[in-house]
C-alpha cells in the first residue's frame, strides 16, 4: 500500500531522516519504533505532506501510494507497482487519496463539543451525509465513551478519551491508511493497552496502520512488520515477533519480558482477525 524510498528530509541545516526506506503492505500495520529524535515524527509528517508546516523538505528519494479506486491517470506511476508518487502533493489532497494521520498530542479542539471534532474530522470527505453519519456511528461503536459525551467540551476529556477522540476524528475521513503518532503518549499502562486493542480493531475493520511508537511493548504486540529508527536511519526491521526477540530491541526497548511479547503478538492478532472475519 505503502513505499517509503530512500527518504531524506531535512529542516535548515538539519538532516532528519537519512536515506529512511520501509513499505507498508495491504490490511497490515507496522510500527516505527525510537527514541526522540529518531526521525519518527518527521516520517509521518513527509507521508501526510505536514512536513512543509515545519518548514521541512523532502530532498531526496520518493514516497509512493496505492489506494483502492484511486485515479491515477494524472500521476506519476511507480516503475510496475500500480503505486502513485504523493510527497509533492498538499496535506488535503494527501487525505484525499485516504491517508490520515493522527498527530502526536492529539491536537483535539478543545472548546468544541465531541461530536464537532468528529464532525471536523470529515470536512474534507466528499461522501454524502448519510455515509458520514454512519462513519460517525461506527467510531461511536468503537469508542463508546465518546458516544456518551458527543456533548461535552472535548478539553474535559481525560488524556486517553482525548487521545480515542483524536483517533475517531482521523477516522471520520474513512483513511485506507492510519497514520498514528504516538497514541500512548502520557497515558496510564491500562490505557496504552487499551489503545494497543483499539488499533487491532480499527485494522481488523480494514484500514492498514503506520504506528509511530517509543512504547515498544504495545507496539510490537499489534503490529506484523516493524522497523526501528536511530537518528534518521532504519537500523533494524522485519517481522515484529521476531525483532522483539533481537539483543538491540530487547536492550533498547522492552527489558526482560520480551519472550512474552512474541509468544502473545500473534495470539492477540489472530483473536481480533478472527473477531473481524467471522
Amino acid at each position: 500500500m505503502l513505499k517509503v524510498d530512500n527518504l531524506v528530509v531535512r529542516y535548515g541545516a538539519v538532516e532528519a531522516l537519512k536515506g529512511v526506506s520501509l513499505e507498508v503492505p495491504d490490511n497490515s500495520v507496522v510500527a516505527v519504533l525510537g527514541s526522540n529524535g529518531a526521525g519518527k515524527s518527521t516520517l509521518l509528517r513527509a507521508i501526510s505532506g505536514t512536513h512543509r508546516l515545519h518548514r521541512g523538505r523532502i530532498e531526496q528519494g520518493s514516497i509512493s501510494y496505492r489506494a483502492a479506486g484511486q485515479n491515477a491517470a494524472d500521476e506519476q506511476n511507480d516503475q510496475n507497482a500500480g503505486l502513485i508518487r504523493i510527497d509533492k502533493l498538499d496535506p488535503a489532497k494527501t487525505v484525499g487519496r485516504g491517508i490520515v494521520q493522527s498527530p502526536e498530542g492529539r491536537r483535539i479542539f478543545g472548546r468544541l463539543t465531541v461530536e464537532e471534532n468528529l464532525r471536523a474530522g470529515g470536512m474534507n470527505s466528499s461522501a454524502t451525509k448519510s455515509a458520514r453519519t454512519e462513519t460517525r456511528e461506527r467510531v461511536f461503536t468503537l469508542f463508546p465513551i465518546l458516544a456518551q459525551r458527543r456533548g461535552q467540551r472535548a478539553s474535559l476529556l481525560s488524556g486517553g478519551e482525548q487521545q480515542m477522540l483524536a483517533m475517531g476524528r482521523a477516522l471520520m475521513a474513512s483513511p485506507s491508511l492510519l497514520l498514528l503518532d504516538e497514541p500512548s503518549l502520557g497515558l496510564a499502562p491500562q490505557i496504552v493497552e487499551q489503545i494497543g486493542e483499539i488499533v487491532l480493531e480499527i485494522n481488523g475493520m480494514g484500514t492498514s496502520v503506520l504506528l509511530v511508537e517509543q512504547n515498544a511493548s504495545m507496539a510490537l504486540r499489534v503490529a506484523q512488520h516493524a522497523h526501528v529508527l536511530e537518528v534518521g536511519k532504519v537500523s533494524l526491521s522485519g517481522p515484529a515477533d521476531e525483532l522483539a526477540k533481537t539483543d538491540q530491541v530487547r536492550d533498547l526497548y522492552l527489558g526482560h519480558g520480551a519472550e512474552e511479547i512474541s509468544g502473545s503478538a500473534a495470539v492477540g492478532r489472530n483473536q481480533h482477525l478472527t473477531r473481524w472475519t467471522g
